[in-house]
């Protein structure tokens, strides 16, 4: 019975198994692909590389015009700063000889304007246009000379001013600073865009 079956069993073919035929080797080509999308895609890819380009180009002039923004903004620092020590020195020296130092008087004045114009002169709302305080708790930068010191006086009973000092300027600016862009009245919450529109002739905040 052994000799039987090992007579049955057929023989593996001498040239070996072949693997794959004619649809597979077909399917392993490569596609041929429409020109049109060849274009396409060679444009798409400049068009990226000339984005990139000009992103990082932008990037390093944002970097550079930074750098020279804070370099400004350290240098009126150091002004104010060498101001507020001048005027301590000559005080204490005017002291220590037995004198008295009397400050230069102030050249600018912020006024705010408290009260309306119901019943009032024609003359006082003339004056309160002139200052742009059309609206109650308006308020001004406002330079100082003899006619302007005279046209507060007259309408002092609807104002309240002063003068102000670095601080008080400075939060005033970068909490309710605004300017006129385009018919908009924009916050000044950058430094870009009061250089772009020379806003009081100033590059940055601390220069206005």
């Amino acid at each position: 019975m052994a000799e039987s079956n090992e007579n049955n069993v057929p023989e593996a073919p001498k040239g070996g198994v072949k693997k794959g035929n004619k649809k597979t080797s077909e399917k392993l080509k490569l596609r041929a692909v429409p020109e049109t999308i060849l274009k396409r895609r060679k444009t798409a890819n400049e068009r990226n590389a000339k984005r990139l380009q000009k992103r990082k180009v932008s990037l390093a002039v944002k970097r550079l015009h930074r750098k020279v923004i804070f370099k400004r903004a350290e240098a009126y620092v150091r002004e104010y700063r060498k101001k507020e020590k001048d005027e301590l020195r000559l005080a204490r020296l005017a002291k220590k000889i037995g004198s008295f130092y009397v400050p230069a008087e102030p050249k600018l004045a912020f006024v705010i304007r408290i009260r309306g114009i119901n019943g009032v002169s024609p003359r006082v709302k003339k004056i309160l246009q002139l200052f742009r305080l059309r609206q109650i708790n308006n308020g001004i930068f406002l330079k100082i000379n003899t006619a302007t010191v005279n046209m507060l006086r007259i309408v002092e009973p609807y104002i309240t001013w002063g003068y102000p000092n670095l601080k008080s300027v400075r939060e005033l600016v970068y909490k309710r600073g605004f300017g006129k862009i385009a018919r908009r009245r924009l916050a000044l919450s950058n430094n870009k865009l009061i250089e772009k529109k020379q806003i009081g002739r100033a590059s940055c905040r601390e220069r206005v």
